[in-house]
């Protein structure tokens, strides 16, 4: 493992900026640190760095590599460290440069704890569903054998061609398990070994919505930052469809992420928000130490009897957060007298770090 906490007492304190992958929120990122007054590095892909070029107001410099993988190449490395440069990580950061690279070949300081970002994952020893139970939060029955299949099911999948994306589908029971995924193995959209990495999940019906939440260091409090929902292909396609059509049609859903929308959730509810947050930030200092640092996300149902249960987590910001880059979310106004983005919490607490002394317990 390695920690650049060596690495960040070497920084020009009033020369730090900020860098993340170009992709998945990176423009919320580079957005909230401008407003904090820091330069911005965009690490590119090549083919994929046209929105982070024609964006020039919230990148200052742009590092487009062959993929995103080169990231821990040396000179790429010693560029960034010399620039003064923070990692805010994201999804893409995760699935595309790799968890063992981050934690094993990466020098350069990243903002929050990079060890936890691989348990995002719902497979190994390092997995989400420990953390929630060790943090004593309802979460979905899972199930190891389809076999065991009683009632209606999610099934989380890697899909054949989208190999760090997560596909879906409901099934009703047992047999219409097998039905669906027969039909996604003869459609190419799963294969057959995708089986073994798959995740079977107690359907639980309610309102859905992505909490998320920022611990802060520097006030040593969780704060609920802002709420949002998905946008999904072809699901939201075909929920606007007539019933009769649908039935026709018979296609399958494809449950892709393709966009958010801004939400807000009954007052009523709120303290049940706050409490499974900082049980959770427990949880992660328990777990990975010193656990959560910065963003994270709780994505959750809430049933008809208003509990709530969390379906999946994010260990850093997450997507939806981009929709209030640039006009901030109502909730984080209740904090700051003003709304602000996620992007710029971050950029504030580094800030407020680069002040106060404690940069080192923000980074890893």
């Amino acid at each position: 493992m390695i920690y650049s906490n060596e690495v960040i007492k070497k920084y020009v304190a009033n020369d730090i900026k900020i860098a993340s992958v170009a992709s998945h929120s990176a423009l919320d990122v580079f957005d909230g640190a401008k407003d904090e007054g820091f330069s911005t590095i965009a690490i590119c892909q090549k083919g994929r760095e046209t929105p982070y070029v024609r964006f020039r107001r919230v990148v200052d410099s742009v590092i487009v590599l062959d993929r995103f993988a080169d990231l821990v190449r040396e000179e790429i490395i010693k560029k960034l460290i010399d620039r003064n440069a923070i990692i805010v990580p994201n999804r893409s950061f995760s699935v595309y440069v790799g968890y063992d690279n981050i934690e094993r070949r990466l020098e350069v300081p990243v903002f929050g704890n990079k060890y936890l970002l691989r348990w995002e994952e719902r497979f190994g020893e390092s997995n989400y569903y420990r953390i929630l139970d060790e943090a004593g939060i309802r979460r979905p029955k899972t199930y190891k054998d389809p076999d065991e299949i009683e009632k209606p099911v999610i099934v989380k999948i890697p899909e054949a061609l989208r190999r760090v994306e997560r596909g879906f589908f409901i099934a009703v029971d047992r047999e219409d398990f097998y039905r669906k995924m027969n039909r996604l193995i003869e459609n190419n959209i799963v294969s057959k070994e995708a089986l073994n990495e798959s995740s079977i999940e107690e359907l639980v019906i309610g309102a859905h919505f992505n909490i998320n939440y920022f611990y802060s260091i520097y006030r040593g409090e969780v704060e609920l930052i802002s709420i949002d929902r998905r946008i999904q292909s072809n699901l939201d396609g075909i929920i606007r469809l007539p019933a009769d059509i649908q039935l026709e049609l018979n296609e399958t859903v494809r449950f892709i992420e393709v966009g958010h929308e801004p939400a807000t959730i009954r007052e009523s509810i709120l303290t049940k928000l706050f409490e499974i947050g900082d049980r959770f930030v427990e949880a992660t200092k328990r777990l990975v130490p010193p656990g959560i640092i910065g963003p994270f996300t709780l994505q959750l149902m809430v049933t008809p009897d208003l509990d709530v249960v969390v379906f999946d987590v994010a260990l850093r910001i997450g997507g939806g957060t981009n929709i209030y880059m640039g006009v901030g979310s109502p909730y984080s106004k209740l904090y700051y007298g003003e709304p602000i983005s996620m992007g710029r919490r971050i950029a504030m607490e580094i800030r407020n770090c680069i002040k106060e002394n404690c940069l080192e317990g923000i980074v890893t």
